[in-house]
């Protein structure tokens, strides 16, 4: 979205764009979750009963939790498959399909051919599966998109105000950092995972800066394990993404920090005239989480905090189920994370796996 050029004066007027904005008035379709675990508990249903999204089935083997949850929720229907589900469900609805990336393939057949999908990121386990799963969507016609909605957290969505106001000037830096303790144990699935926090965590941080400067170059990456989550696969890493001569664009992440008080989980941008900063609330108390905040500054002045209302879990939920919507309805033309862009995002962190596999360049020898 572009701003007039007179608010570039008065920077406190800038806040984050409100959901109408990004998604102009439409009929939304009816939902049907496939998936009834903590991410659509936290997030999803929360999401789109504030934006007014009418949720119509839970589809989930467990159907004790299904009846929980819906009963919580006041989702009409619970089913334990999707063909329970199908002869059921009203016309073009949009299936969310909320499971483990190991599951989405198995789900995708059951859907039927033409219908509107949102996927649960990862776009699976690996590369190959993303492949696979992008083959498949444009073999069934599904439109389809990946639930990448870090993109779409108010203090990203108030960032990009401020970037395409020309307030940043040229924006030479983008740094993600986040030193946090994440409740592995939440995810019984990620237990044995041999890929962990790239492809569940930095991928939020790979999709947000593909969203601003589009693919890198050149992947510059080491994720290593941590002896205090000796378990489970590698919970840190480095990530560096090439773009050009005077960018610097880095992820660093530690989601096995112990230590409370030195927490952080922030994204910063700066530019030739300005800079920003975006805390991710969620991050520093998951999943409770604490409010995320935004703040400005003009090139030697002062920071200023920017307004915004509501935080990344689980108002950027409405901007990623939103954008599916209003794309189907008809009233936008875009679909910014659909499968074959979030193919990119998962190239990009395939090539940060690839990195941190190869050897790094020794010291050279001296005489």
């Amino acid at each position: 979205m572009s701003l007039p050029v007179t608010t570039l004066n008065s920077p406190s007027a800038l806040s984050a764009p409100s959901l109408a904005e990004i998604t102009p008035a439409f009929t939304p379709r009816p939902i049907v979750s496939v998936g009834a675990g903590g991410i659509v508990h936290d997030s999803h249903l929360p999401a789109y009963r504030k934006a007014g999204f009418p949720v119509v089935a839970l589809i989930d083997p467990d159907t004790e939790k299904a009846k929980a949850l819906a009963q919580k929720f006041s989702v009409p229907s619970t089913f334990v498959s999707v063909a329970e589900a199908l002869p059921k469900l009203p016309e073009r609805p949009i299936f969310d399909v909320a499971v483990p990336a190991s599951a989405i393939l198995k789900i995708l057949p059951q859907i039927p051919d033409g219908s509107a999908v949102l996927i649960q990121k990862p776009m699976g386990d690996t590369l190959e599966e993303a492949i696979a799963i992008e083959h498949m969507c444009r073999d069934k016609g599904l439109t389809a998109a990946v639930n990448f909605q870090l993109r779409w957290a108010p203090v990203m969505r108030a960032a990009r105000k401020y970037a395409e106001a020309g307030l940043l000037g040229k924006i030479h830096e983008m740094e993600i950092q986040v030193s946090v303790h994440m409740p592995w144990e939440l995810w019984s699935f990620m237990a044995k995972a041999p890929r962990l926090e790239i492809l569940y965590h930095s991928i939020h941080y790979v999709d947000l800066v593909r969203a601003w400067f589009g693919n890198p170059r050149r992947v510059l990456a080491k994720t290593v394990r941590n002896p205090l989550t000796a378990s489970l696969a590698a919970t840190r890493s480095i990530i560096v993404l090439d773009y050009d001569e005077w960018k610097r664009v880095t992820i660093s992440t530690n989601h096995a920090h112990m230590y409370a008080e030195t927490q952080r989980s922030q994204v910063q941008w700066e530019g030739t005239e300005g800079a920003l900063e975006a805390i991710m609330g969620v991050n520093l108390d998951y999943p409770t989480g604490k409010p995320d905040r935004l703040r400005f500054a003009r090139l030697g002045k002062e920071w200023e905090t920017v307004p915004t209302e509501g935080n990344w879990f689980p108002d950027a939920f409405m901007g990623s189920m939103g954008s599916l919507q209003a794309f189907v309805c008809g009233v936008s033309t875009e679909l910014p994370t659909r499968v074959s862009d979030a193919l990119d995002t998962m190239r990009t962190v395939e090539a940060a796996y690839i990195s941190s596999e190869l050897d790094g360049q020794p010291l050279p020898e001296i005489a």
